[in-house]
């Protein structure tokens, strides 16, 4: 069940405000990983004068090393000037070097700090992070009611991997009733955004009409997907359900694989 911890390697998901004229943080920072000197001059001079946002946005680019060396001490000097500030997302990514121990010392119970107060805040990210955490009961007691709250409010939100997990917990009954059907509503979302694992989940699932109705179509459909990602379980399940399908019924179910798109 378990997924890496969502450090925040992406791109800034932040929304800053600039004065006309100016260019924003986003742009800055994406200039910046595209190895413009004169952005990350920029981007540091706002740091160094106590912007978070900005703070974050160096972590991002130190830790990842675009645009400039990896360098995870430094990530974690501006992960932690974010962080002190109360900017959730860098006290997420701070969380995830203390879990990881990457730049700094492994620490379970300084990750936990950390990704509870990005959590408080609402940040999906954290709050999958800790769920973890309360699911492996690292750092704290194994509680799976505390992992599935906060699992569920991560996938709320629409954070896929939350989303695969919620649905693992509905279809194997950990710390909830067991629940075919609505493991496969969770599933469905994250899959609908991508989720290989999620596509793979629903392949057997439409295969036996185990809650959701038997549609070998719609099995080849997610199997195909996943097995186009390079999963290999998916790629035998589809094979078998080929062998009881139609013609017909595998030019539909290739016709929807060609159509598939991922939902934003």
């Amino acid at each position: 069940m378990n997924r890496f911890f969502g450090l925040v390697l992406m791109l800034l998901t932040i929304t800053v405000e600039s004065a006309p004229g100016q260019q924003s943080l986003l742009e800055l920072v994406q200039r910046a990983i595209a190895g413009d000197k004169s952005a990350l001059l920029q981007l540091t001079g706002m740091g160094d004068a106590g912007d978070a946002a900005a703070q974050y946005g160096l972590g991002l680019i130190y830790q990842k090393g675009d645009g400039v060396p990896r360098d995870s001490a430094t990530a974690v000097n501006w992960f932690q000037k974010s962080a002190d500030q109360g900017f959730a997302a860098s006290q997420n990514s701070l969380g995830g070097m203390y879990a990881t121990g990457e730049g700094l010392p492994r620490s379970s119970s300084n990750a936990l700090n950390w990704f509870r107060k990005a959590a408080e805040q609402g940040d999906a990210q954290a709050q999958f992070n800790l769920a973890l955490m309360y699911m492996n009961g690292d750092g704290v007691p194994n509680d799976l009611v505390m992992a599935f709250s906060l699992f569920r409010k991560s996938a709320e939100q629409g954070y896929a991997d939350a989303q695969l997990n919620l649905g693992v917990m509905y279809a194997k009954g950990t710390g909830v009733p067991k629940d075919e059907a609505t493991a496969a509503t969770w599933y469905t979302k994250a899959a609908e955004q991508g989720d290989v694992s999620a596509q793979y989940n629903l392949c057997p699932m439409y295969y036996l009409g185990a809650g959701v109705p038997k549609d070998v179509v719609m099995a080849y459909m997610y199997c195909n997907l996943a097995a186009a990602k390079g999963h290999e379980k998916a790629k035998e399940v589809r094979d078998i359900a080929e062998r009881h399908m139609t013609p017909a019924q595998i030019g539909e179910a290739q016709k929807l694989t060609r159509e598939w798109k991922p939902k934003k």
